[in-house]
């Protein structure tokens, strides 16, 4: 297991970005930056070991600065969507930035997909990571409370790679906080031919604005069916009102089992690699994204042009619209509690 450390540029405000590589013995490598928290690449063997990339990303951090559509990077203090921009806690109104249409999306204009966090490079017999930390202060981009963060990315001898969500706040307020990275797992072309299982019995349907209408409806005998491993190209151009509203596919599903204890969520496969990735989390949701908002040519990554659903996401979360929906798991963090949540990646090819 091995750790490296180098430098990644530096901001248009001067401050220093690193990258940081984490290796194993079976082949797989992953690179990040702590600036934004963002997964930058991802190596995993195929069928025949040969390594390539599954991520989408950049080569420089200006590109991630100037034009990233949320490549790979940890979003919150409220991953998702948030009717209005508004939320009500403890009594008082919260107005929030409305910077998806009339929503708040993301944690706002300056998320913490744009923050620069204090890196600690970490080494155990479980394998080699890094904790990233950042003191999000009181009212910055409208949320209450001092949010202290800690998430830590770990990567395993047996080919997984965790991500560890913690938290803790001096006063009341939400939180949400996923991983936005964008999977290709031939590492070229669209993901239409990729299968995808998702380990969920309902999802939330959204309104034009991709709010959801506050109902958990079954997904059986609709497109959003993917209880058993499926193509997902084979519905995504369907006529179906909810397909319509996303572009195709955007909407959280709903994962079975208990939250709070790790279980499956979702997985995905590529039959010309032989590439696999299975997700587990204690979240109580995934939101499956397959792209649909890319540009048609975004250069990438050596010189590669990533077309409209290039990549897919499948982002562990909280449902979207929580502090709005009462119905929904609570995404209020009070003081004295400490926010835990854990994502695994397990890679593997077939």
């Amino acid at each position: 297991m091995k750790l490296r450390q180098q430098p990644f540029g530096a901001t248009r405000g001067g401050a220093m970005v690193d990258l940081y590589t984490l290796s194993n013995d079976q082949g797989v490598t992953v690179t990040l930056t702590n600036y934004g928290g963002i997964l930058v690449s991802l190596h995993t063997p195929d069928r025949g070991g040969q390594p390539g990339d599954i991520v989408l990303g950049f080569d420089n951090l200006d590109d991630y600065l100037t034009r990233s559509p949320f490549f790979g990077c940890i979003t919150g203090r409220f991953a998702n969507r948030i009717a209005g921009g508004r939320f009500h806690l403890k009594g008082k109104e919260y107005q929030l930035a409305q910077n998806n249409g009339p929503n708040h999306l993301h944690g706002g204009q300056v998320g913490f997909d744009k923050v620069i966090w204090s890196a600690e490079p970490i080494s155990s017999p479980e394998g080699v990571g890094v904790a990233l930390s950042y003191l999000s202060p009181d009212g910055e981009e409208g949320y209450p409370g001092n949010l202290s963060v800690t998430v830590t990315y770990t990567l395993t001898n047996d080919n997984a790679l965790q991500i560890d969500y913690e938290a803790t706040t001096d006063q009341a307020t939400i939180l949400n906080l996923t991983n936005h990275t964008y999977f290709n797992l031939l590492g070229e072309g669209t993901i239409l031919d990729h299968e995808l299982m998702i380990n969920a019995d309902r999802y939330t349907p959204v309104d034009e604005s991709a709010i959801p209408l506050g109902e958990l409806a079954p997904v059986a005998g609709t497109p959003f069916d993917f209880r058993q491993f499926t193509r997902i190209g084979a519905r995504i151009d369907q006529d179906d009102e909810q397909l319509r509203r996303g572009l195709g596919y955007d909407h959280n599903y709903v994962v079975n089992g208990t939250p709070g204890e790790l279980r499956p969520a979702a997985a995905i496969r590529e039959a010309r690699s032989g590439r696999r990735v299975d997700i587990l989390t204690t979240q109580p949701g995934v939101q499956f994204y397959s792209g649909n908002l890319m540009p048609g040519s975004l250069p990438g990554k050596a010189g590669k042009v990533y077309p409209r659903r290039g990549g897919l996401c499948l982002e562990t979360q909280h449902f979207p619209d929580s502090p709005n929906q009462p119905s929904f798991p609570s995404a209020v963090l009070e003081p004295g509690q400490t926010y835990h949540e854990v994502t695994v990646f397990r890679f593997a090819a077939e």
